[in-house]
């Protein structure tokens, strides 16, 4: 009879979240497929976990998936871990995983810790619709144009971002989704740094350009989703505001105070103030 292929999800940080039922599946399984197999036996360590491992990561899985296929069809159980959390989220092993599917091999997750899910429930947004996008495009102009697609969105989104990026996305994010937009900064989750910070896009690039901590260590943004109301009243205040300005200044300058003040796009600042001094 054919193996199992165990999905089995990892601590994302703190080692006493490894479940019994993980621990079990790892000491009893053949093999287990690992992400970085160093990396991983520091906890396989820790535990008194012996099972041999082998690297499957985005650069080999190509080739590794069908010998551990082949080992699943000759009756050995393999275990899919990534580096931390859930497999497959983010990470790798969704080759392997459908390659055991189209090779009618059974496919059991084991549950445990996801950062994303782990931000999202400590949030305090919205969690009865969301999307989780990953890791935003690296480039500028590739990750604005990503947000633009999605700045109407009214599901809650959870990001993944890189601590030497976390300042330019949030920034980006601030000039698309605007400054008042609700978002939570959740890092190093269950780690003895943890940060979890809700506030507003423009208040969170703030936290973090003035605490270099912060832009640290593994990070998730969970974005609130698009309120047409408050896009409304956001739109009113904006309008108050350079409706002020243009008292005392011109144009571009009042819409240059007001991007300043707001995070908004200068274009789109000058456009409105345009319109309001005609009216």
């Amino acid at each position: 009879m054919a193996g199992t292929l165990y999905v089995v999800a990892t601590p994302i940080g703190n080692f006493d979240d490894f479940s019994h039922r993980s621990e079990q599946t790892l000491k009893t399984c053949q093999i287990i497929a690992a992400e970085d197999t160093r990396h991983s036996g520091h906890l396989l360590s820790a535990y008194s976990i012996n099972t041999p491992t082998t690297a499957c990561h985005d650069h080999n899985e190509g080739q590794k998936v069908p010998e551990l296929i082949a080992r699943l069809q000759q009756g050995d159980h393999v275990s899919l871990i990534s580096d931390a959390g859930t497999p497959l989220i983010s990470d790798p092993g969704f080759r392997l995983v459908r390659a055991a599917h189209e090779a009618g091999i059974k496919v059991v997750p084991v549950p445990g810790a996801c950062a994303a899910i782990a931000a999202l429930s400590a949030s305090g947004l919205p969690s009865d619709r969301f999307s989780f996008e990953g890791f935003l495009p690296a480039k500028t102009h590739a990750r604005k144009q990503t947000l633009e697609g999605l700045k109407k969105d009214t599901r809650t989104l959870i990001f993944y971002e890189a601590p030497h990026r976390i300042l330019d996305s949030l920034s980006d994010f601030v000039e698309v989704f605007g400054i008042n937009r609700d978002a939570c900064l959740a890092r190093e989750i269950t780690k003895t740094f943890e940060t979890i910070k809700k506030s507003t896009l423009g208040e969170l690039l703030a936290f973090v350009q003035n605490d270099n901590n912060q832009q640290r260590g593994e990070i998730v943004l969970v974005i609130g989703g698009f309120n047409a109301e408050q896009e409304v009243e956001n739109t009113e205040v904006t309008d108050k505001l350079l409706k002020r300005l243009l008292q005392d200044l011109p144009v571009k300058a009042a819409a240059q105070l007001a991007a300043e003040l707001t995070g908004l796009k200068k274009n789109e600042l000058y456009q409105r103030a345009l319109s309001l001094k005609d009216q």
